[in-house]
């Protein structure tokens, strides 16, 4: 506030800078049939900068007090010119802050006072005509550019509003991807390092070298999730790169640590877009998640097939084969998380049982590759 007050005492300052010196060379111009400057003249010069020290709190009424000196300023006979520069300030200053209707009033009330002012000045009609025409001219072309102006401010202002909006949108969507990518992480390894533990336990006495394996895979899980969830988190950091934490490419890995006997499956090969890799990891990941925790000691089967315009997954286990000790309930979330992923890329996902198993299925659409030009076939 204390700086807007500072801004308005230089506007006004300068403002009446402006038009005492410049209305002195106007009079000694204008000298053959205006009036020179008095006291009075000088006196109505300096009351429309000090009115604009009033125009947040008061602006239409600061305009009209403006207007009014400007008026009795031109009918007392002094030079034209300079006395304009705050009305057509403030008039533009209303209509840039919303005051359109009392802005287009004044402006014709100013025409009619001086249209008015040359007909009783006894101006012959051919030049009230023309001083009525240069009058209407410079006042709506005056209107008109302040009107335009202000069109041009409402849509940088809303192309602003709407950027803005789009940034907070994908800012949005940047922390629900990362809160899925921590859930995906954490609930397969974790899940993974519980099943090895309870395994772990209950071979322990007896069977201790396959202990020793269930605590192997803990161990590679434990550092497998602080990895990615560093990767994860590096995403939220300044420039850091926003590439996928995980993608196919890391698929054997995955199989290799998921505690179970997995068949992985591969019908074709195409290069896939990053988000499509990065769900069909995660979907992969969830299924073997689910699968560790709810059919332990099953046979799993990962099927990827490359179609032209898809990619399938399909992820089918042949049901428990140990003690139920090792299949506790999670917390439901993971299929309807895969159903999202899914859904996002357009694609479609189903999960039921199958036999005596389980299978999820997913359908991701991608676009079919590019033709290569007959010479390259040949080639």
């Amino acid at each position: 506030m204390v700086r807007k007050s500072g801004y308005d005492v230089y506007l006004a300052l300068m403002l009446a800078v402006a038009q005492v010196v410049l209305s002195q060379g106007a009079a000694w111009g204008q000298r053959s049939f205006r009036e020179p400057l008095d006291p009075w003249g000088y006196a109505l010069l300096l009351v429309g900068p000090a009115a604009t020290l009033f125009r947040r709190k008061f602006p239409v009424s600061s305009t009209v007090i403006t207007l009014l000196a400007t008026y009795a300023y031109v009918i007392g006979g002094y030079a034209y010119g300079p006395v304009f520069l705050t009305p057509i300030f403030l008039l533009f200053t209303l209509v840039m802050n919303g005051k359109r209707p009392a802005a287009w009033v004044l402006a014709g009330v100013t025409f009619a006072v001086f249209q008015a002012y040359a007909v009783l000045g006894g101006d012959r009609p051919s030049s009230l005509l023309f001083h009525a025409l240069a009058i209407a001219a410079f006042i709506l072309l005056f209107m008109v550019v302040a009107e335009l102006t202000r069109i041009m401010r409402e849509r940088r202002a809303e192309h602003q509003r709407a950027v803005e909006e789009e940034s907070r949108r994908q800012a949005s969507e940047e922390r629900l991807t990362m809160a899925q990518e921590l859930h995906d992480v954490l609930a397969h390894n974790i899940s993974l390092i519980h099943v090895q533990a309870s395994t772990a336990l209950h071979l322990l006495d007896d069977q201790p070298e396959h202990a020793r394996t269930a605590l192997t895979t803990i161990k590679s899980a434990s550092k497998e999730v602080l990895g990615e969830m560093r990767s994860v988190l590096n995403v939220l950091r300044e420039g850091a790169p926003r590439s996928p934490t995980a993608g196919l490419d890391r698929l054997d890995e995955l199989v290799e640590r998921s505690g179970l006997p997995v068949t992985l499956k591969r019908v074709g090969d195409r290069p896939l877009p990053p988000p499509v890799e990065r769900a069909a990891y995660r979907i992969v990941q969830e299924s073997l998640t689910n699968a560790a925790r709810h059919a332990p000691g099953s046979q799993v089967t990962v099927r990827l097939s490359y179609g032209t315009d898809h990619l399938e997954i399909q992820v089918t286990d042949t049901g428990a084969t140990t003690q139920p000790v090792l299949a506790e309930s999670g917390s439901g979330n993971g299929i309807p998380g895969m159903r999202e992923r899914a859904s996002a890329l357009g694609g479609t996902l189903s999960a039921g049982p199958v036999d005596n198993g389980f299978q999820v299925r997913a359908r991701l659409p991608v676009e079919p590759e590019p033709s290569r030009p007959l010479d390259e076939e040949s080639a």
